[in-house]
This record gives structure tokens, sequence and C-alpha cells, in this order.
């Protein structure tokens, strides 16, 4: 048994991840400030002996006895990381630093939750781990983009300088159960307004391109990249390679939710990527991992849980 750090533990993909741990036999301590994270996304593990929930903003110093730390706080949408960018950039450099230096004081593994998008809109396709991106230092997006680089620096800089055991994950687009109805992200935006039978909004012209990756797998592929024995500290790329356009990835929608939409394209955000799609040859070299949920599967378990909240009314 582990005592494990999960920071935005109360997210999408951290609660996943929490429910994971748990099931393997560790001690979880889950940090979150709520930002994005939600309490209804980890409520059923409330009262596990195993589970401790705390609630804290990274920006601010955590102290607390642990041998592995998941660093999973940060927004990850456009509409919540830019809403508040300073604060998105302090969370991404502050937040890190305090959790490299609480791993480095307990000589914890620590895995950072890194991202495509520091690959910004890339000039090489597929995107390689080896590929130093394309990314505009000022735009409306850079808040994320950079404080994601600048995060991956530091943690480089402190395996180099003090030794500590990190680890890099770059985080494709990730879908399934506990996404956010409102976080502005394609899949989460497209399938509640199909559920509603309202237009499917499309920014740009619909030949921009995405990879899709079921929580499931992601989640998979980072207990290895923390279980992994090999001095192997990354950056990896974790995604499905399978590539869609957004306009086939709507009709796809449409279809799985038997909607009468129509489809309705409005202008592409600033700095907006128009490819993505992850070469994964590193993880599976390293960490013997692929992704293998498909696509129409997965979707369909993300369908069912947001039709349940709809008529909820959550």
């Amino acid at each position: 048994m582990k005592r494990v750090l999960v920071t935005g533990g109360a997210g999408f993909i951290g609660s996943h991840l929490c429910k994971r741990l748990l099931k393997d036999g560790h001690d979880v301590i889950c940090l979150d400030n709520y930002f994005t994270g939600s309490k209804d996304n980890i409520r059923e593990l409330i009262g596990n002996d195993h589970f401790e929930l705390v609630r804290h903003d990274i920006t601010n110093p955590y102290d607390a006895e642990v041998d592995e730390i998941y660093n999973l706080a940060c927004p990850a949408s456009p509409p919540y990381y830019q809403y508040n960018p300073v604060k998105t950039i302090r969370t991404s450099v502050m937040g890190v630093l305090n959790m490299l230096d609480l791993a480095n004081r307990c000589k914890a593994k620590i895995i950072q939750a890194s991202t495509s998008e520091i690959y910004g809109d890339p000039k090489v396709h597929p995107q390689r781990e080896d590929y130093w991106g394309n990314v505009n230092p000022i735009g409306v997006r850079s808040c994320y983009d950079e404080g994601k680089r600048c995060a991956e620096t530091l943690m480089t800089d402190y395996n180099r300088q003090y030794g500590v055991n990190t680890r890099i994950i770059r985080i494709f687009n990730t879908y399934g159960p506990f996404m956010a109805q409102n976080d502005g992200r394609v899949v989460s935006n497209f399938i509640v307004q199909a559920l509603q039978d309202k237009d499917i909004t499309i920014y740009g012209d619909g030949t921009q391109t995405r990879s899709f990756c079921y929580v499931s797998d992601l989640i998979e592929g980072m207990v290895r990249m923390m279980n992994n024995t090999e001095d192997f500290h990354g950056p990896v790329n974790l995604g499905n390679p399978s590539e869609r356009s957004i306009l086939d990835f709507a009709k796809l929608i449409i279809k799985l939710t038997n909607a009468n939409s129509n489809i309705i394209f409005k202008p592409l955000p600033s700095d907006d990527p128009t490819q993505r799609k992850p070469d994964i040859s590193l993880a599976k070299e390293k960490l013997h991992w692929e992704p293998t949920v498909d696509i129409e599967e997965g979707l369909m378990k993300t369908i069912e849980y947001f039709d349940k909240k709809l008529k909820e009314g959550k």
C-alpha cells in the first residue's frame, strides 16, 4: 500500500484516478480547490477509510507524508483557463514548484499532467515527443500552453538538479463520464446539445482534427508511467491516435444520440489548433500501453452519463 496524493482529484480525470488508486489498494489524499472540480465526482469515495479529501489550492504550499504525487491541478478547458489567466499560470508554475518541493522532501515520485497543448498549432503531424511545438507566447491560450511548458521545464530541472523522481505525461483529448457539462470542450458540448436537440456548434469549418481517448485508457497509461521502473522520465504522449475531423465527430454524435440537431458553424477561436494526433510509439515501447476502448463504445458510456445528468437537472 502506498500513500498517494492526487491534486485536482475532484476533477474529471482526477476523480477517475482516485477511484483506480483505491481499487489498487492505496491510501489516497485528494486535493482540490473546486474551481473546476466537484464533490459530486468523488462523493461515493467520502467515508472510505483509505480516502482523504482536502480543500486546498496548490499555489499555496501543502505538506504531507506521501510516496507518490499525481499533479493534475489546473483548469484544462479554454473558457476556464482563460477566465483568470494569471491564476492559470500561477497554478502551472507556483503550484508545480510547491508539489516538486514536497516530492523532494518526501523522496516521492511525481507525475506532471502536461498536455498536447504544449505542441500549440503543430507544424509536425502526428506529434512526437521530440517536437518542440508551435506556440504563441502572447495569445489568449498562452496562459495554459506556456504554463504547462514551464511546468515541464521545472519538472526536468528538479530531476537534474535535485534528483527528484519526476515523470511527465502529455495528455491528448480525453473524454468520459464525469466531464463537466459546461466545460466548453467538443465532446461535452456536442453531446449536451444533441441530447437537447439543439444545434451543434462547430467553431471553424469542421476540417480541423482531434484524437479522442476514453478516460479509462488514459488512467491505465498514467498508472503505468508511475509504476515504470526504467530510468524513463518522459515526456510521453498519452492519447488515442485515431484521428477524425470535428465535422465527422459531430455527425457521429448525432447518429449515436438519434438527435434532430442541425450543425452550425461559427468563427474559429484565436490560436485554436488545426490538427491534433499523438504519436504513441514511445508509450508502446516504454509502457507497453495503447488505447483499447473503441470510440463508439466510449461515447455511448459518456452519452448515458450526460443523459442521466440532464434528466436529474444537474
